[in-house]
Order: C-alpha cells, then structure tokens, then sequence
C-alpha cells in the first residue's frame, strides 16, 4: 500500500506511522523543578544524535513537566528502561497531578547522580547524565493538532553497572533494555549480531 502521510490516507483502523518506526529506545527521563520536586517520565521519541560531543535528544507530545523542569535547571538524567524494569516504566507513564513523585508513585528508589542534580533510576544499569543545550519547537499540522518539543542534551557523565561490562565491552544482552514499537507495544533486546563494514 501506499498512502499521502500528510493527509493521513491510510484507511487502518490506526496510524501506522510509529509501528514503522520501530523499536524506538525509551528515554526515562528524571529532572528536577526549581521547588525541588522529583519528575521521572520515559519517552519513546529519544536517542543519541552526535558523539563528539555525546549528545542525546527527547521528544515531548506537549509542554511537559519534564521540559518544564530541564529548561528551569539545565539538567536531566536519563536511566535506561529494561525488561525487568518494565512495570515500573509504565507506572511512571501516568499522568499525575505536578510535583508528584513518579519514582515513588512506581516504586522506584533514587540513587544520587555525579555531575547532575537530578537522580538516576538506582534499579537502572546504565544512566546519562546531561545538561541541558536547546528546545526545538516542531511544526504543528493543524491548529488542533498536538505541539511536540525536541529537548537536545550534551551527556557529562554516564553511570553503567559493572555487571554488564563483558570483556571491555558493553553487553546489551545483560541488562534487557526495553524499546517501544507501534500501538501498545514493546520488544526486548536479547540476541545481537555483529557485521564488518565493508572495505572500498
């Protein structure tokens, strides 16, 4: 099939739109608001977009707490969602009323970051400590329609458990990282595979 993306002609019952986009990593994001209040929320729209500096980005449907709080400080963390983690994760998903504690609401205990105000996930095997950079306001199709916000952050420090370090080298299969697909769902990764890059 094909179909005009900006009109939306798909004709399924749903946008397939981020199942095509898939798996995305989850960004668990923590910050803090200038009262001190703890914010954790995980969003699907987040990844590394430069290594030199390390530099991730999150997308926020909406004026959120968390970019509320990041551009207030200057400072996020994100923790790493994995499988065993994924409870929680949704837990944290909730929307509660500002200045709720989505680390307690789910359970969850802080641990202290390095370089960063806000926690980290202390369950989390892997953490990016970050400061802030810039908030890309997106185009929005309708007046309607949902205004998203790209979050850009330079990682000063990064926490990884020494328990998924392998031989010098990170083991994804060892802490089950969690990434979202399409509609409601997930997948887990578990198995990897290696190629070369080809020599021209």
């Amino acid at each position: 099939m094909f179909y005009d993306a900006v009109e939306n002609t798909h004709g399924l019952p749903h946008d397939p739109f981020k199942s095509l986009i898939a798996p995305r990593p989850i960004g668990w994001i923590s910050s803090i608001s200038k009262a001190g209040e703890v914010n954790l929320a995980p969003y699907s729209f987040f990844n590394g977009v430069s290594a030199d500096p390390n530099i991730v980005m999150f997308a926020s449907g909406g004026y959120k707490d968390s970019i509320v709080n990041v551009e207030a400080t200057g400072e996020f963390v994100c923790s790493i969602a994995t499988y065993e983690l994924r409870n929680e994760m949704n837990q944290t998903s909730a929307a509660l009323e500002r200045g709720q504690n989505e680390m307690e609401f789910a359970g969850l205990k802080a641990a202290p970051s390095t370089m960063v105000a806000p926690p980290r996930v202390a369950a989390s095997p892997v953490a990016l400590e970050c400061k802030y950079l810039q908030t890309v306001e997106m185009p929005v199709k309708s007046k309607s329609g949902t205004v998203y916000h790209v979050v850009f952050g330079q990682v000063v420090g990064i926490y990884i458990d020494d328990s998924v370090i392998v031989d010098g080298l990170v083991d994804v299969t060892k802490f089950r990282p969690i990434s979202r697909l399409g509609y409601m769902d997930y997948s887990v990764t578990d198995s990897v595979f290696s190629m070369e890059r080809p020599e021209v």
